[in-house]
């Protein structure tokens, strides 16, 4: 499904698609089309991308062919997926101790769709890292792991 979704095919496009978003969450997976990760998270997120166009924006990023943000952000994972609201970055923190990025394929789409959901409200009111428990007051199920106010519990 990456075909169905926007490419940021240069550093400058990555750099312009999060200055230029006002209103929204820039959501980005970066990774490879043909990893099988990112194939599922791709699906996900072209599935859910109707869903949330009026709060968020979703884009794709090569790492071979833009390997600019590989450095800075610690892009060694096969599929990663950040979030940026007005040029800064969001940190979501799952439970799992890396709060910058989410480095696994989230295959449920309500899941991907409430966590972005999440990084909007918490973004608008100027927090640069969410606790989706702490947020929304319940327990959250997120890839696996059952969190609430950011405290894993297995």
């Amino acid at each position: 499904m990456s075909y169905m979704l926007p490419h940021l095919r240069s550093g400058w496009e990555v750099d312009q698609a999060i200055l230029t978003e006002e209103d929204r969450v820039v959501v980005i997976r970066f990774g490879r089309d043909g990893d099988a990760t990112c194939m599922i998270q791709d699906e996900v997120l072209f599935g859910i991308a109707e869903k949330v166009k009026n709060f968020a924006v979703i884009y794709l990023v090569d790492l071979d062919e833009v390997p600019d943000f590989n450095g800075m952000y610690e892009l060694y994972d096969a599929c990663t997926t950040m979030f940026f609201y007005r040029n800064k970055h969001i940190m979501v923190d799952l439970g799992t101790g890396n709060n910058n990025k989410i480095n696994w394929a989230l295959g449920d789409k309500q899941e991907l769709i409430d966590i972005i959901e999440i990084v909007y409200r918490g973004a608008r009111k100027g927090r640069g890292l969410v606790v989706p428990g702490a947020i929304v007051g319940e327990v959250t199920e997120i890839g696996g792991i059952v969190v609430q106010c950011g405290v894993p519990h297995y």
